[in-house]
């Protein structure tokens, strides 16, 4: 049975990340007792919450066995050891998806690796088999394995992806992330992690108070590093691979492999072997699109009516404050949507996620924050209500739709003032479906899957910038001779002169 997108092992099910349990070093170990030195009169000053300096290093540190690969099954044929397989196929997961087949016995040789594979690709397990089975029990406060990700969602996914792989090897794996208390973080890594899953910002916290080492570190997984990128925490993914200091194998996966990710694979991989996998024919046969002209005044009661059509539907807003007025006037329109961004703390984005997933909402309102990594099967359609800062969002919103292999439908809504933008966005992706005016009581928008758009010539290439057609609308990224929508206008730039 080939593997699907909501199994537990790639993280879909709504679930608590689950709390390992501890784990003893081996009888024979060499571990001296720490003395702790008399305090000073300046340690004496020190804030309370500074956590004490770790020991070092054990000279010795327990080995698991390893089982032997089983070359009856598709996994063992890649080199997976049998206990690993049996993990996976109590998941209903034997047949691995391209991804998994070219990086697993790259990562399982020991060799650093870059994959380049598109959202829903099933990478997620192309590194957490090999993490799991290359990765040794690890003393307190010094883990084995360093997964980074850039959101707390994405955290909590991998997490619940390859925490039955870790149970199958007794090895005990947590998340690190803001937003939750920092202290019994701190606990959890001391108390003895063999991987741990981080977001750079709490992870460099931990580094600062000395909760952490990273001296035992042999393997390194850098998911949507592009979006690490995109987020501005390269700099702090930097410091913390400096703290990496032992010889150790870096896995970095990323959907673009220029500007900054290229920087990072240059600084801190050793002759990585290159795994590009694109999107099949057939995976993007399933993915249906929609552009729907549309009124500004009008455009709520549309995405009203889109919504009512489809089970499951997902809409993407620009801003955090967008997003909770779109949610409160679809309950006037009698749509009861659930709300996802970053300004919420985090239970209540677990709480509105879970709703989502167990079907108990029918809509979710989110902004790009759930564009990546929040994995929920059985999403009907994807909506830009408003258009993506770049095209490289557009792809991976819509990517939450029409996932291993099921059908799906992406909506995107114009106004006026931002065709030119659409007409932009459909010749970068290569879509022939024209741009439809519709009004509310339209009775296509409840039923767009099946119905079938015109189909236009794809969009001749922009011979100018926006900013040299005075008739057009203009945009901050215009200056910049780069493609952004219209309708996100932020703030222009400082031009000089006094501020007074």
């Amino acid at each position: 049975m080939r593997q699907e997108s909501g199994g537990p092992l790639d993280g879909h099910a709504p679930s608590t990340t689950p709390t390992p349990s501890r784990g003893h070093h081996a009888a024979g170990s060499n571990t001296q007792p720490h003395h702790t030195p008399r305090p000073t009169a300046e340690a004496s000053r020190r804030p309370e919450h500074r956590a004490p300096r770790l020991p070092a290093p054990p000279a010795e540190i327990e080995q698991l066995d390893q089982t032997p690969a089983d070359s009856s099954t598709a996994f063992g044929k890649l080199g997976v050891a049998a206990d690993i397989v049996k993990a996976l196929l109590a998941a209903k997961i034997d047949e691995p998806f391209a991804i998994q087949t070219e990086a697993i016995p790259v990562a399982l040789a020991g060799r650093d690796l870059c994959g380049k594979a598109r959202t829903g690709s099933g990478k997620t397990l192309a590194f957490g088999v090999p993490l799991v089975q290359r990765t040794t029990r690890a003393r307190p406060g010094h883990p084995r394995a360093l997964v980074l990700v850039p959101t707390r969602e994405l955290a909590s996914q991998v997490a619940r992806a390859i925490h039955p792989l870790a149970q199958a090897r007794r090895l005990r794996l947590d998340v690190v992330y803001g937003g939750v208390s920092l202290f019994r973080q701190a606990q959890s890594i001391r108390s003895g992690l063999d991987i741990v899953i981080a977001t750079p910002g709490r992870l460099n916290d931990l580094l600062e108070r000395g909760d952490v080492s990273m001296a035992d570190v042999q393997l390194v997984v850098l998911d949507e590093a592009d979006q690490m990128a995109d987020m501005g925490f390269m700099p702090q993914v930097e410091r913390i691979l400096r703290h990496v200091t032992a010889e150790h194998q870096t896995l970095l996966f990323s959907a673009t492999l220029d500007g900054d990710v290229d920087q990072l694979v240059k600084r801190f991989q050793q002759d990585p072997v290159y795994v590009e996998v694109e999107s099949d024919a057939d995976d993007d046969a399933t993915m249906s699109h929609r552009f729907i002209g549309v009124a500004e005044a009008e455009k709520v009661a549309v995405a009203a009516a889109i919504c009512s059509g489809p089970e499951r539907s997902l809409l993407f807003v620009r801003t955090q404050r967008a997003a909770d007025r779109l949610a409160l006037q679809f309950d006037r329109e009698g749509l009861h949507a659930g709300v996802l961004h970053g300004g919420l703390s985090q239970q209540k984005r677990e709480r509105s996620l879970a709703a989502f997933a167990n079907g108990h909402v029918q809509v979710l309102v989110a902004t790009n924050l759930a564009a990546r990594g929040i994995h929920v099967d059985g999403i009907d359609m994807v909506i830009h209500y408003d258009l993506p800062d770049e095209f490289k969002a557009y792809v991976h919103r819509s990517g939450r739709t029409a996932r291993a292999g099921a059908s799906g439908l992406v909506v995107t809504l114009v106004t006026p003032l931002e065709l030119r933008d659409a007409a932009e966005l459909r010749r970068r992706a290569g879509l022939t479906e024209a741009t439809v005016a519709m009004s509310p009581d339209d009775p296509r928008l409840r039923d767009l899957a099946n119905w079938i758009p015109p189909v236009e010539p794809v969009p001749a290439v922009r011979s100018t910038p926006y900013a040299a057609n005075p008739a057009a609308p203009r945009s901050y990224g215009d200056r910049q001779r780069e493609w952004r929508p219209a309708g996100n206008r932020g703030r222009r730039p400082y031009a000089g002169g006094s501020r007074r």
